[in-house]
């Protein structure tokens, strides 16, 4: 089967309320809340818990939710951490006793029990709704529960990475069998059912975070993750705790983003924007080899600084103001070459004065929701708590081993995460859009990307979301690029004279490209949605 990734989708338009997500039926639930009376936050959680039925190959109860919340009388933006940490007992010393250590200061072997850190979902969930909804749990999580008791048609680039995900962490971890059909994943449109799941909604919808973090479900992920070589206990399940951050935020071109702090790497997609603001890339047509190559740098003066800076603030200090400063950024552009990549970019020194689902949500009094959630690599590990129907996250492989790091694995301690929402402002305050772009290592280079597309050319949602990216590989984040089709052939040659170590990427791989949302609210009230065609959903809006 070919996927076609070009689109010719129109951005949806409405009034009253407005849910981007990666699945339909999930963009669905949350609106049926939104037409139940609910607001930006219930529809977010309706969301998010329908995801985990339609698309467990990214997202669940077993791993990480971050969120941004704009609250239109208030104008104000707040950030929820909703990650987990790592167990008491798990040390650097004792992956290193059991030979657990890969050359690039890794646990070797990501499916590894030791990669599991608590689960923040859960608790992420009930405490957006305890300071932001309206609804009560049991009528925001009812969708949810019937497309998993009742079955649904699996999409078909769900399906294509459950098959993957089936033949390699499900096939082998414990009680991974649950999520598939006898051994293997579901066929495009096949129906699939998860009593399981259905059993854990029920039961937190009827008994709050705390059956999830005290009671079977935490005895039953507890008795996995030791029974898989793990160290977790319920003491390190019932110590969690979401937290409530101020978010960072810059100024581009005069529209305030808006990103959660560290541990979370939104920090590059900041960087990178301030030292995008040092050039006129107008100048420039969006596609074009000096445009894509400016971009690139960018990218990569913020990688250079985040892959050292971005750890747990609780364990590093952070200079984040220095890291977000205009005059950090002056410098920083000086040293991008405008005709010559630079494959050694070093992390800068401020002076300091002291896979994964991502989806949004527009209500009709102006309330906005950007929400992302991830397992990581598909389905995490793969293990499943027995008869609980999710799977166990491998956030911890985030952690370095490198005991010298700023991100070096603690006990307690959340790792270097991946998963990043965004949001943008006006001047004035007012919300323009909640945006964000899944995928790894990608996300703060498509939050850059649709930034660019939204502010310095205009482009409605659905046409920034359509737009060819570029990719710097998360195996090597300062070499190689990979190069969406759709990127003119005469701009890969240009790159490639620039002395880029380019990868032109076709078909299913286009994946790594991300998958993004977008919903844009114009003074008036209007909303523009798009949902990003290298995914199965969609924007619905009424």
């Amino acid at each position: 089967m070919t996927l076609e990734f070009s689109s010719r989708r129109s951005p949806v338009v409405a009034r009253k309320g407005m849910v981007a997500s990666s699945q339909p039926l999930a963009t669905m639930a949350g609106v049926r809340i939104l037409q139940a009376g609910g607001n930006a936050a219930d529809a977010a959680v309706a969301t998010a818990a329908a995801l985990n039925v339609t698309e467990p190959t990214s997202t669940g109860l077993g791993g990480d939710v971050f969120a941004l919340f704009y609250d239109a009388k208030t104008k104000h933006v707040t950030a929820l951490n909703g990650s987990g940490r790592a167990p008491a007992a798990l040390t650097i010393d004792l992956i290193q006793k059991q030979n657990l250590q890969s050359p690039n200061h890794q646990i070797a072997n990501p499916y590894h029990a030791h990669n599991i850190t608590v689960p923040g979902a859960c608790a992420g969930w009930f405490d957006l709704i305890a300071r932001h909804g309206t609804m009560p749990m049991r009528d925001i999580l009812a969708p949810a529960i019937e497309l998993a008791e009742t079955g649904f048609p699996v999409a078909p680039i769900t399906s294509y990475f459950w098959l993957r995900g089936a033949e390699r962490q499900l096939k082998s971890a414990m009680n991974g069998h649950e999520l598939t059909i006898d051994g293997r994943g579901p066929n495009a449109g096949e129906i699939f059912r998860n009593p399981g799941l259905a059993r854990t909604l029920r039961t937190i919808a009827d008994g709050g975070k705390d059956a999830y973090y005290r009671g079977d479900i935490a005895r039953a992920i507890v008795n996995v993750v030791q029974a898989s070589g793990g160290v977790m206990t319920l003491d390190d399940l019932t110590a969690h705790a979401s937290s409530w951050d101020e978010p960072i935020r810059t100024t581009y071109r005069g529209y305030r983003v808006w990103e959660c702090p560290p541990n979370g790497q939104g920090l590059a997609a900041l960087i990178a924007l301030n030292v995008l603001e040092e050039f006129d890339l107008t100048a420039h047509p969006p596609l074009s080899a000096h445009r894509l190559h400016l971009l690139i740098e960018a990218m990569r003066v913020a990688f250079a600084d985040t892959t050292w800076y971005i750890a747990d603030p609780k364990f590093f200090h952070i200079p984040i103001k220095e890291l977000l400063s205009k005059a950090y950024a002056r410098e920083r552009s000086a040293i991008i070459d405008p005709k010559r990549a630079t494959m050694n970019t070093q992390r800068g020194a401020p002076v300091a004065s002291s896979d994964t689902v991502y989806f949004c949500v527009v209500d009709g009094t102006g309330n906005a929701c950007s929400f992302i959630a991830s397992n990581y690599m598909g389905f995490g590990t793969g293990i499943v708590p027995q008869g609980w129907g999710f799977t166990l996250q491998n956030r911890g492989n985030n952690f370095s081993l490198n005991p010298n790091h700023p991100n070096a694995l603690a006990p307690g301690k959340r790792p270097y995460h991946t998963i990043i929402p965004g949001m943008m402002t006006r001047a004035d305050g007012s919300l323009f859009a909640p945006f964000g772009v899944m995928g790894g290592f990608m996300q703060p280079q498509g939050h850059v990307q649709v930034v660019v597309g939204m502010v310095d050319d205009g482009l409605d949602p659905q046409a920034a979301l359509d737009r060819p990216r570029f990719c710097l590989s998360e195996a090597s984040p300062l070499s190689r690029v990979e190069l969406e089709e759709g990127i003119p052939f005469e701009t890969m040659a240009a790159l490639a004279q620039f002395e880029h170590n380019i990868k032109p990427v076709t078909g299913y791989a286009r994946a790594v490209f991300g998958r993004g949302q977008i919903i844009r609210r114009e003074p008036d009230g209007t909303l523009w949605g798009g949902s990003d065609p290298r995914a199965d959903g969609c924007a619905i809006g009424f």
